[in-house]
């Protein structure tokens, strides 16, 4: 009887899961993008400064919700 690893080296190496860290990736710098657009729409008399911590608060509340 073969072991289990044995037997994933044989597969063809596909880049599904690489693709799939990439576009999590990629929908994570949007989300917050999008959301420091609307925080300037929203809040104009905010300070950049103010307006990037929000969004890195944004940030990592979203990076610990999407580690579940």
């Amino acid at each position: 009887m073969s072991d289990g690893n044995f037997n994933r080296a044989l597969l063809p190496h596909t880049p599904y899961a690489s693709g799939m860290k990439t576009g999590r990736a990629i929908a994570r710098m949007k989300a917050v993008e999008a959301f420091a657009q609307w925080l300037q729409m929203e809040q104009p008399s905010l300070s950049d400064d103010e307006r990037k911590a929000k969004a890195e608060a944004f940030s990592q509340l979203l990076n610990k919700l999407l580690e579940r």
